[in-house]
Formats: C-alpha cells, sequence, structure tokens
C-alpha cells in the first residue's frame, strides 16, 4: 500500500483530518530539475489557534491513556517506517536533493526514534524524595500538554520526528511546522505514518507556513513547549518570542565545528572523514565539519589529499545518477555559499579544489590560505567548502578551535591521549574522537552551547524526559497535618 501516492493531502493542512481549507499553498520542487512535484497547504496564524486549541482538547484523554496503549502507537509507527522506507527514501531524495544513503538514513533513525519513544511511557516517571516532615514526598512527571515542533530542510525527517515522537509517547500533542521546501518528507510523512499507527484524532498537526506561523507556534496560549531546530538568528528570535511569554524553548541551532587532525594520525583515513564531514549532504548539516585544523607537519599532504577527493566526487541529480554531491536545496542558498567563497578570494584566500557551480550544483571545494577573520573560516557556510589552516601545538590548536562562538560539534583524530586532553579544553555540545563531526543516534543527548543553541535538549530517555514532562511536588500524609493556628 502507498503512503503518499494518496491526493488527499495535496493543498491540504491536517488537525486529524486532512481539510483543503488552506488560504494558500505552496509548490513542491525538486531542485536538481526544477521539477514540480505537487503542492501542500499553507497555514494562517488563525489556523495555529484553531490547532493549538484542539490540540490541548485531545492530549487530555490522550495523557489519560495507559503507557501500553501509546507505546503501542510508537511501536506501530517505528514498523511504519520501515515498511514505507523506500516511498519516503524517494521523496527526501527528491525533495531535499539527497542521495539515496542519506535518505536511508532518515527512514531508518526515525523507525528508531520511534521504538526508543516507545520505551519512554514505561520508565519510572518520578522520584520518592526524604522528608522532614511526615509525610510521603514524591516528585513527578507530568507531560506540559501542547509541544510546537520547528524544524528545517536539511533532515527534514529526522530534525522533526526526533521531537515528536517522545513528545507524543510522554502523553503531549504535538503542532509540527517543516519547512516549506520539505514539508512531504518532513511533515507529510510524519503525519501520514502516524495516522496509519493509530494515533487518535487531534494530537498531531501540521502546520506549513512563514515566520508568521512561526510566531504563532510559538505565542499560542496552550503551547508549552518550543523545539526549534534552525539556524542561529532565527533560533534568537525564537528565544526570545518565547521567552516574552514564558515559554520553554528547546533550541538547537547552527555550528562551525572544527575536525583536528593530530601528529601522526593515519592521512588517508582523516583526509576521508574530513571528506565526509564537509561535502556530507552538500554541506547543509548543522555538524558539518566547517574548519579544518591540521598539524604542521602534514598539512600541506592534507590539503592536495583532500582536494584530490573533492575533485572526484560525483555531482548531479541523485534520482537520475549516482553521485557523492547533489543540489544545494534553492537558489538563496547557493548565493550565500558562492558569496562566501568569493570574499574569502578578494581577502586572500585560496580555493585549491571547486569553487564553481552550475545551476544548484556546487562543487565539493577546498580552501587554504586562511586568517582568522576570513568569511570561509570565521561563518557557517551550510555548503560543501572545506576550509583548512594548520598548527604546531595542542595550545595553538586549542586557541583556534575555541576563537568561535559555535559549540556543536567536535571532532580529534588520532592519538587518543592528545585528543582527550584537546576534548577536556575545548567546550562542545558533542566531541568525537577518531570520527568526523556529523554522528547522532536516537538514544544518545544532542545540543550544543555557545551560539549552538540552549545545551542538549532531546536525544536519550532522561534528555526526552526534561524535555517533554513538568516535574511536579507531590505531597501525601495519611492525616490532615496540625498547624499553629
Amino acid at each position: 500500500m502507498s503512503l503518499l501516492e494518496d491526493p488527499q493531502w495535496s493543498g491540504a493542512l491536517y488537525s486529524g483530518t486532512w481539510r483543503r481549507t488552506a488560504a494558500a499553498t505552496a509548490d513542491v520542487v525538486e531542485p536538481a530539475t526544477g521539477a514540480l512535484l505537487g503542492s501542500v497547504g499553507v497555514a494562517t496564524r488563525e489556523d495555529v489557534q484553531r490547532a493549538a486549541t484542539a490540540a490541548a482538547s485531545a492530549q487530555k484523554d490522550w495523557a489519560k491513556r495507559s503507557p501500553e496503549q501509546r507505546a503501542a502507537v510508537l511501536r506501530k509507527a517505528g514498523l511504519l517506517w520501515e515498511q514505507h522506507a523506500e516511498e519516503i527514501q524517494g521523496w527526501i531524495v527528491r525533495e531535499s536533493g539527497a542521495i539515496l544513503p542519506k535518505a536511508q538514513l532518515e527512514t531508518h533513525t526515525a523507525a528508531n526514534e520511534c521504538f526508543d519513544a516507545s520505551a519512554l511511557p514505561s520508565l519510572k516517571q518520578g522520584d520518592v524524595l526524604a522528608s522532614n516532615e511526615a509525610r510521603w514526598s514524591f516528585a513527578r512527571h507530568l507531560p506540559v500538554g501542547v509541544v510546537s515542533v520547528i524544524a528545517p530542510f536539511n533532515f527534514p525527517l529526522i530534525l522533526a520526528i526526533r521531537s515528536v515522537a517522545p513528545a507524543l509517547a510522554l502523553g503531549n500533542a504535538v503542532l509540527l511546522k517543516p519547512d516549506l521546501r520539505t514539508t512531504v518528507s518532513g511533515g507529510v510523512s510524519i503525519v501520514r505514518i502516524f495516522e496509519e499507527a493509530g494515533l487518535p484524532e487531534g494530537l498531531l498537526h501540521l502546520l506549513p507556513g512563514g515566520v508568521e506561523v512561526g510566531e504563532a507556534l510559538v505565542e499560542a496560549p496552550e503551547v508549552r513547549v518550543v523545539s526549534f531546530t534552525g539556524s542561529t538568528a532565527a533560533g534568537r528570535a525564537v528565544g526570545a518570542l518565547g521567552a516574552r511569554h514564558l515559554k520553554r524553548v528547546h533550541l538547537e541551532l547552527g555550528g562551525k565545528n572544527a575536525l583536528i587532525v593530530l601528529p601522526g594520525a593515519d592521512l588517508a583515513r582523516a583526509t576521508s572523514a574530513g571528506a565526509f564531514g564537509s561535502f556530507m549532504h552538500q554541506g547543509q548539516i548543522c555538524m558539518a565539519t566547517g574548519r579544518h585544523l591540521v598539524h604542521e607537519s602534514m598539512f600541506n599532504e592534507y590539503v592536495d589529499a583532500l582536494a584530490s577527493t573533492a575533485r572526484a566526487l560525483p555531482v548531479g541529480d541523485p534520482a537520475s545518477a549516482q553521485v557523492a554531491l547533489g543540489p544545494i536545496i534553492d537558489q538563496r542558498q547557493l548565493d550565500r555559499i558562492d558569496s562566501v567563497v568569493r570574499r574569502t578570494v578578494e581577502m586572500g584566500g585560496i580555493v585549491a579544489a571547486g569553487g564553481t557551480h552550475q545551476d544548484l550544483f556546487y562543487a565539493p571545494t577546498v580552501m587554504t590560505g586562511l586568517g582568522a577573520g576570513m568569511p570561509a573560516w570565521q561563518e557557517e557556510i551550510f555548503g560543501p567548502v572545506a576550509p583548512v589552516r594548520s598548527f604546531a601545538n595542542l595550545d595553538e590548536a586549542t586557541a583556534i578551535a575555541t576563537d568561535n562562538e559555535y559549540g556543536l560539534s567536535l571532532g580529534i583524530l588520532g592519538d587518543v591521549g592528545m585528543a582527550m586532553e584537546l576534548a577536556d579544553r575545548i567546550p562542545s555540545g558533542k566531541i568525537h574522537i577518531n570520527e568526523q563531526t556529523v554522528s547522532d543516534e536516537s538514544n544518545a543527548p544532542f545540543g550544543g552551547v555557545g551560539w549552538s543553541g540552549n545545551g542538549s535538549r532531546i536525544g536519550g530517555a532522561e534528555t526526552n524526559l526534561d524535555a517533554f514532562t513538568d516535574v511536579q511536588w507531590l505531597t501525601m500524609r495519611s492525616t490532615i497535618a496540625e498547624y499553629p493556628f
């Protein structure tokens, strides 16, 4: 049975049922070819408020369901991701410009997110506390109520489901706003899976739209928690708006992640790791390797090897050919990538490979001759650009790596003892020794520091409990207490 061929979602919004009452629609465009793949409904502020009201009503009954009942829906959703993986992968490839292995990673992770979330309802939901009074004292986790999830285009399925699944499992309702450019992969597919899994009506709402819809998802009085993944600039705005309305806001933002290659590291493996970290999904990943710091003893060899690898990577339409890189998501993003490269060259940077593009296909690019203030070294590029600098010792590596406001992911290649010393000196939400910077698992806490976010807010049982429940203090006596008044 097809999951997405049914035209019921075309030009429609979802609030328990599909309805074609959207004030506007948006085209779904394949970036590799410009082909029109379909259309999706675009929500308004009024749509968000209606959805929030309905979600708050439906959530009360859902929170009362037994752990077994909620877990069953999540388990079935996980099985459905596996059953419909090939169809959904096709949409991810065409809608987001992903190569097939990346699309396969998304559906595989989506299944695991649901399987892991299915265990949450049965975990301990609080603690028995010591008390100086003659009473029982408890701290218990309760659903927050309604959660808004705002997800980006680059990993449209993973970056939505990792909040949607645990929020639902813990007894909440969800308002989901995927990026308009990837609404089918990151929105429609999720809704259809949970429809088929038997999620009760009114608990999951699909609300694609622009900035005004995002604002409404934060402002709605029924919303208690906002889970946002996106750029640092947008995250600042969401965080400020959330603070104004006293909402808990979980921010997973951008990164300018360093990969440090220590002296004596295996050159071939280090080059492979560096290429993967910078060029995977065209560099359109918050965890992408945005800075290569290579010990001076192997700097020239590393640059030559990385440039040779970059020139050999095939670029093209991932739906019609076996390529390593697909298209950039749209012209605006490609122009930004090209601008960073050109501005860096104007300041003295050197392009060792790439630096060119045709249509939305940007060649894997390696840059050297970089100074601390150059755009390619300082700014998050979100494109397939690998800037490389050298360092002489661990103190210099630390100074260069920490001369940046981001702190999402760090990779260190080489001697484990030296790597651990650096790991203790460089603030980062995630550190991977003898791995590149792009890594995520559904049972691991995920988040960054500094401009990369407000810490680990998703992933793993404890983190998800903290993210999507409130902790309530409850005391109990066998008889009414005596007071001095």
